[in-house]
């Protein structure tokens, strides 16, 4: 696809306009640097703009050459924003009126009024359904672990519908919002403690884990190492350390409640005895947790089946790569590497075949291969000062990152992405 004429006669300015807007929401909705970048250059080239991008995950730079007083003259606009969370239906919406726009189905000043127009309020049933995903996810993550029962399962789940609500009140709450992962650790941690002691006998990390689950900076981690192994230094360099920063919050919550519970003399229930989950259970929670991610994603309607199978994807291909010959004995977590690298090639080929964001398999593709409750683990065990086995965990982080970004890399060299979202 040409740049068309209408493009090309429409106001310089206008044009800049609208290709900021388009910057700006990609950032917001979760777009990591580099790909932020070469889609917003892509559309720049077609709309013809000389344009120089610069993205970190708290702002972004942009300069534009100056057509009415020429070289060395530039127009550069400075632009603050929050770090992006992911939202796949907006991101596909701002997506689909940038094609309306290059294709002219739109003029660039129309594009620019629907892009604005994104910024609608919430409907009136998405924070508790967002409050129920949480609880959701908790219950999926605690299925598909190994030697948990049913205690774990409506355990985590409730715990998770707790930390859920507890996020979404913080929304509004700044002083609130930057302690809220260390309060939710915290409360999750003593609630856990408290359950395991009278109620009933649990395995009390992995349901602490699973509680957390929607907090940990997993799909962060994989975004900063993504982004450094793209020589995006500064912005991979600052998005590591937010997600290293999230990860202490939480070790410290949990750390802090577990000293309660030590100092309550609460003593947990042995679980020696605890019934195993059925075998079908892990495939009903991961239906279950598919629908979660969905909702947490902010997908679009249209979008929430492609989202939930895109999640079995990534779950079945890590499955497939465990039959492979020698992938018991290996090191290098083959499953991850393998499932990553499946997944980006057909969130690519969708991209290219249906013209839109390959986001939209890649992200919950590989949500359930990222680090971020190993991190967690890693930490917890630098607190309680067995440094050894905290050192160990972290380097099967930085293998599991390694292996999924690898796969992120070698699927797009199987298939190249479009137009890098």
């Amino acid at each position: 696809m040409t740049s068309i004429d209408n493009d090309a006669r429409a106001p310089y300015l206008v044009r800049i306009d609208f290709l900021i807007e388009l910057a700006r929401r990609l950032h917001i909705y979760g777009t990591s640097a580099q790909r932020l970048e070469a889609a917003v250059s892509q559309v720049a080239q077609r709309l013809d703009i000389e344009a120089q991008i610069w993205s970190n995950p708290t702002g972004m730079l942009i300069s534009f050459a100056d057509v009415e007083r020429g070289a060395p003259h530039q127009i550069t606009q400075i632009i603050r924003l929050e770090p992006g969370d992911t939202n796949l239906g907006r991101l596909a919406a701002a997506d689909a009126i940038a094609e309306d726009v290059l294709s002219g189905k739109l003029d660039i000043a129309e594009g620019l009024r629907a892009m604005r127009a994104l910024d609608r309020p919430p409907r009136v049933y998405a924070k508790p359904l967002a409050v129920f995903s949480f609880g959701l996810a908790s219950a999926s993550v605690t299925g598909l672990l190994q030697h948990t029962g049913w205690a774990d399962l409506c355990t985590a789940a409730i715990l998770g519908v707790l930390v859920g609500a507890l996020t979404v009140y913080s929304e509004t709450r700044p002083r609130l919002r930057d302690a809220h992962e260390a309060l939710a650790a915290f409360i999750v941690t003593l609630a856990a403690g408290a359950v395991s002691s009278f109620i009933a006998p649990l395995s009390l990390q992995g349901v602490i884990v699973a509680a957390l689950i929607v907090l940990m900076p997993g799909l962060t981690l994989t975004n900063a190492v993504s982004e450094l192994t793209s020589q995006q230094l500064v912005s991979g360099t600052a998005r590591f350390a937010g997600a290293l920063t999230i990860l202490l919050k939480l070790t410290f919550g949990a750390v802090a409640g577990a000293h309660v519970v030590g100092l309550l003399g609460w003593q947990a229930l042995s679980n020696a005895d605890a019934t195993a989950l059925p075998n079908w259970v892990p495939w009903l929670t991961l239906l279950a947790g598919s629908f979660a991610f969905a909702v947490l994603f902010k997908a679009a309607r249209r979008d929430v089946l492609l989202v939930m199978a895109s999640v079995w994807l990534g779950y079945l291909a890590t499955k497939l790569a465990a039959t492979l010959p020698g992938a018991d004995n290996n090191t290098v977590p083959t499953g991850v590497f393998f499932a990553s690298m499946v997944v980006t090639a057909v969130s690519n080929a969708y991209g290219r075949y249906w013209n839109r964001p390959g986001a939209l398999i890649r992200v919950p593709g590989i949500i359930l291969l990222v680090p971020g409750s190993l991190g967690f683990r890693s930490f917890n065990f630098v607190f309680e000062r067995d440094v050894m086995l905290g050192l160990d965990t972290a380097f099967g982080v930085i293998t599991a990152l390694i292996a999924l970004v690898a796969g992120i890399l070698f699927g797009s060299l199987l298939i190249s992405p479009r137009r890098n979202l």
